[in-house]
């Protein structure tokens, strides 16, 4: 059998940067073709970064991100890489109209390209095209209808793009039909907990599917709310993991490969799988034996829930704060737990150095609670200090005569406006509190609690806060370090502290309760008559749904922030704010 040496580059692509793109093109194709490699594959859309929305509707866009393509080929010749084919994810367009979907020719693709020595050797796009969860394609795009096969030293490679293979037939089966020897899928699957597991098991089944091996690259780093984490994979035909990149750090997997030799005499335009038109291109090389210096690569370990989830959201914050051009946050530090596990997530994403801390006592605020912030900005080193908003507020409520929730909500959009004054004085992005279990019900406060530019626990339960909370100072002991979050911080019982001895149980259920009440009706979409079927209290269950459906408008207003869960607020889940469907 001829053996193919692959790369699988696991980069983090930047939306809208092509010329940085195309720079760590080349840096990770040096890289790869140093260790041999003979044929190199990056993400979906590196080029442009992914995934680029409504740019994809800008013709300047499309038409930097093709000429961009041409450019690299050239780049990728004149630094001697031009000899080792390369698969490159960017945007393009089509040549031809698509009446069934009622657009033009020239309308966006999301596309890839192989270049070869100094030119595109072949171009596609994407067949299926996702429409659900956090997925818009078809908004943007047009689908292909061709199946690519290349022939590298000897092994025909079939080419697919994400969503290609997470739907039935379509290329998976197409590659079977056309005799394939590698099914080679360039991905931009986002992550949420437990998806390397489907994703796992989503690749060895599509391995047996198409009767060839199958590599799968993905790309790491941050969008928005969306959080990448690598893990590309190479399955064997019968499911055998050959080879595992690691998490969320960009990572060169290579391997060899002991693949079947081409055999097929099948000609471009035969008509395979759900329409699909067989196009091949002959890039050469000579059929080889397993090299004496064989590479066969590791697989990475697993790493543990919580480690996935706090890199998945270190991951976030570290990139909407760098890609923002941004070098420092600003949070307000109650010595509650939110606040303390959205530092501690900020000193791991950036550095404590540019970490700014603010403690905003009034009135109520519990002499524990202030020393708990400071004690978390000794534990980890940040920037701190105090400035109490207690003359504020009395003038405030001297001027005003404000009582009750009016009273309480105040404290909290003073405290808003100052970390966004000091936001604007020192050119800090200030990064909000809030949780999951919070935003779903509204507890929090408009222009208050709610400022800031990004939401690090955004989609965190609150009981999930705690776990990851106590994780993260048991790695810190495991590492012989200090652990980041006092533990009075985390044993106490929550408080926004707004009014004397304010517990949030006066307001919430237990957090226990109400995170897996949320998770029935926000996750699942189940109805408050199934949910309360399930064993739960009705009059829990109604308040619960009543706090969901009413607080909608201020979801909207409140920032982005990573997205870990099967359904986030924001991209994953649209409901119309004014909505008079209750259900219960």
């Amino acid at each position: 059998m001829p053996n193919l040496r692959l790369a699988l580059c696991q980069t983090d692509p930047w939306v809208g940067d092509i010329a940085r793109n195309g720079d760590e093109v080349v840096h990770w194709t040096k890289q790869a073709v140093e260790a041999g490699a003979q044929l190199v594959a990056f993400p979906e859309m590196a080029l442009t970064g992914y995934p680029v929305e409504d740019l994809a509707l800008r013709r300047s866009f499309v038409e930097a991100s093709r000429s961009g393509l041409v450019e690299l080929a050239g780049r990728l010749a004149a630094a001697g890489l031009g000899e080792v084919p390369v698969v490159v994810g960017y945007l393009g367009r089509s040549e031809q109209a698509s009446p069934r979907f009622g657009r033009p020719a020239g309308s966006p693709q999301n596309c890839a390209a192989v270049l070869f020595r100094g030119e595109v050797a072949t171009r596609f796009a994407k067949h299926h095209l996702p429409n659900y969860g956090v997925f818009d394609e078809y908004r943007w795009f047009v689908p292909g209808d061709q199946l690519p096969v290349v022939r590298v030293h000897g092994v025909d490679v079939a080419l697919a793009i994400c969503e290609d293979i997470w739907q039935d037939g379509g290329r998976v089966t197409a590659a079977r039909e056309a005799e394939a020897g590698l099914l080679l899928v360039i991905n931009g699957s986002p992550y949420e907990r437990n998806k390397d597991d489907a994703r796992l098991e989503l690749v060895r089944r599509r391995a047996a599917e198409a009767g060839c091996a199958l590599a799968y690259v993905n790309m790491v780093g941050g969008q928005d709310e969306l959080v990448f984490d690598g893990d590309s994979i190479v399955v064997a035909p019968d499911g055998e993991v050959l080879a595992r990149s690691p998490q969320f750090e960009e990572h060169l997997l290579v391997l060899d490969l002991d693949l079947p030799a081409a055999s097929s005499d099948h000609t471009d335009g035969l008509l395979l799988a759900d329409g699909l038109h067989l196009v091949r291109a002959e890039l050469g090389g000579e059929p080889a034996d397993a090299p004496a210096d064989a590479v066969r690569a590791e697989v990475a370990p697993r790493i543990t829930d919580e480690a996935e989830i706090w890199s998945a959201l270190v991951s976030g914050t570290r990139a909407y704060v760098r890609k923002n051009g941004f070098r420092s946050v600003l949070i307000g530090l109650s010595g509650g737990i939110d606040s303390a596990v959205v530092a501690a997530l900020a000193v791991d994403a950036i550095g404590a150095e540019n970490v700014y801390c603010v403690s905003m006592p009034s009135r109520y605020s519990s002499q524990h609670s202030r020393d708990d912030a400071a004690e978390l900005a000794r534990r980890t080193g940040l920037n701190f200090r105090t400035v109490s908003i207690a003359p504020m507020f009395d003038a405030y409520v001297a001027a005003t005569e404000l009582t009750g929730l009016a009273e309480e909500n105040l404290q909290s959009r003073l405290r808003g406006t100052l970390l966004m004054a000091i936001s604007n004085q020192e050119g800090h992005i200030v990064l909000a509190p809030g949780n999951k279990s919070e935003l779903a019900v509204g507890y929090s406060t408009l222009y208050g609690d709610s400022v800031g530019a990004y939401g690090p626990i955004k989609d965190v339960y609150k009981s999930l806060i705690f776990r990851l909370a106590r994780w993260r100072n048991e790695e810190a002991e495991r590492l012989g370090a200090v652990p980041p979050i006092p533990e009075n911080t985390i044993v106490k019982p929550p408080s926004a502290e707004l009014r004397p001895d304010q517990k949030d149980s006066d307001s919430l259920p237990d957090y226990d309760l109400l995170d897996t009440v949320l998770d029935l009706y926000v996750e699942g979409d189940q109805g408050r008559d199934a949910i309360v079927a399930a064993g739960f209290d009705p009059a829990v269950v109604d308040r619960v749904v009543r706090l969901v459906d009413t607080a909608e408008y201020k979801r909207r207003q409140y920032p982005p922030g990573p997205k870990i869960s099967v359904k986030g607020f924001g991209r994953d889940r649209r409901l119309p704010i004014t909505n008079r469907w209750r259900q219960g």
